[in-house]
């Protein structure tokens, strides 16, 4: 797409001599541009087309004149470079404009070589303001993004750490202790064979504990406790499998257990609530190598974006009726992941919520946009995870989404 450059004039004829001049130039797709007849009409413009780079203004113009434009500019865009043209070169106004931020001062009759020159320093700058901007931009969002998941992060080896002493001792113990029930159990079931008749005092106490119940259940009780335990420490493992901070090195990670430590830490959420069914979440894995890369940043993404799946499902389930969800319509969660062409893997997860329109699409992995209401959304979690899965592991993440009809978001990653 050609550089927009808008052109600011009150002269009528004005355009028509501006396209004569750069007709081959406007053929050849150099430049597009862009004409308003006041200040006024100018900010209209700027304010509906984000598109244009360099605005070149006269100073005399009714409703709103050069220079007054030239500081509202600066308001609106810091980024957009503006030229002042005028018949008047006094140093009044020279150093007016010069004040208010104008990129260079020129005056008519326009020397058109001298203009062509100036449009192309000012599409530079603007260039590398905004390159700049962007990278400031990026700077910042990361490390936000990086503290918020630094502390969640030591937050959750903290609490991983925690558990992972005490089910430890719990283990270890269980183990020992079904060593001494089966001890104490084959000495009781010897002395039932040696003393049959133990007598009053030893048969109404054998009676009163229920013995024989007792002899059967201890087997299930410790088996009980056995799973318990192998819950909790497969807990304990996927939150040191989420909370990995191997920031500065990729390293070879197995996908599926990133996604999976994820949907364990937003277990909670995928409950039964106030305003739907429990979210049932259907996985199909196929088998492939471990992936070498961040893994605590793809469990961000993981994070990232199941948690919006599980807000646009919210969002859907308002004011439905709890039977007709769970017959008709439940609310499903389905993750895939596949190995695709060039030693690349796949990882689609997808909703049936509401879906997104294609105005939607198009922004979704725009800086700061967002569609959820203030106060509940930052706009930060889809751009920072474009940036992670793009820019960190030179991979794609795109969208595929229409209204009614859910969401599917792929992430495409090279494998090494």
């Amino acid at each position: 797409m050609p550089p927009k450059i808008l052109f600011v004039d009150d002269e009528p004829s004005f355009e028509k001599l501006i396209r004569r001049q750069f007709r081959k130039q406007i053929r050849s797709e150099q430049y597009e541009f862009v004409f308003a007849g006041n200040g006024v009409e100018a900010l209209e413009v700027l304010q509906s087309d984000t598109e244009i780079k360099v605005t070149i203004t006269d100073i005399n113009m009714p409703q709103m004149n050069g220079l007054t434009l030239l500081e509202k500019i600066r308001e609106l865009d810091s980024s957009i470079e503006t030229v002042v043209v005028s018949a008047y070169s006094d140093m009044k106004n020279i150093r007016t404009a010069m004040n208010r931020g104008a990129f260079d001062f020129l005056t008519k009759p326009i020397d058109f070589e001298d203009l062509e020159t100036t449009i192309n320093r000012a599409l530079s700058q603007v260039q590398k303001l905004r390159e700049d901007r962007k990278k400031l931009l990026d700077a910042q969002t990361q490390m936000i993004q990086n503290e918020k998941m630094t502390a969640l992060g030591q937050l959750v080896a903290g609490v991983a750490h925690e558990i992972n002493n005490p089910v430890g001792f719990i283990a270890s113990n269980i183990e020992i202790a079904e060593d001494y029930m089966n001890g104490l159990i084959e000495l009781i079931q010897s002395y039932q064979r040696k003393f049959p008749e133990p007598g009053e005092d030893i048969a109404e106490k054998i009676h009163e504990i229920d013995l024989d119940y007792i002899v059967n259940d201890v087997p299930e009780v410790i088996a009980s406790m056995k799973e318990g335990s192998d819950r909790i420490c497969y807990l304990s493992n996927s939150l040191r499998t989420f909370s990995r901070s191997d920031i500065t090195t990729k390293i070879p990670f197995n996908i599926h257990d990133g996604i999976d430590s994820t949907l364990l830490i937003l277990k909670h959420r995928l409950k039964s609530s106030e305003v739907r069914p429990a979210i049932e979440v259907k996985k199909d894995y196929a088998e492939f190598p471990p992936v070498i890369c961040y893994p605590g940043q793809l469990n961000q993404v993981f994070m990232n974006l199941i948690a919006n799946a599980i807000d646009a499902l919210d969002e859907a389930s308002v004011g439905r009726d709890w039977a007709e969800m769970m017959k008709n319509q439940p609310n499903i969660i389905t993750i895939r992941t596949y190995p695709i062409e060039g030693d690349r893997v796949a990882i689609s997860i997808a909703d049936n919520g509401p879906g997104m329109s294609e105005e939607v699409m198009a922004r979704v992995f725009e800086y700061l946009y967002t569609t959820k209401p203030v106060g509940t959304g930052t706009g930060l979690g889809l751009y920072i995870s474009h940036q992670i899965i793009a820019d960190n592991h030179g991979g794609k993440l795109r969208c595929v989404s229409a209204p009614v009809q859910g969401a599917e978001f792929i992430i495409e990653l090279p494998m090494k």
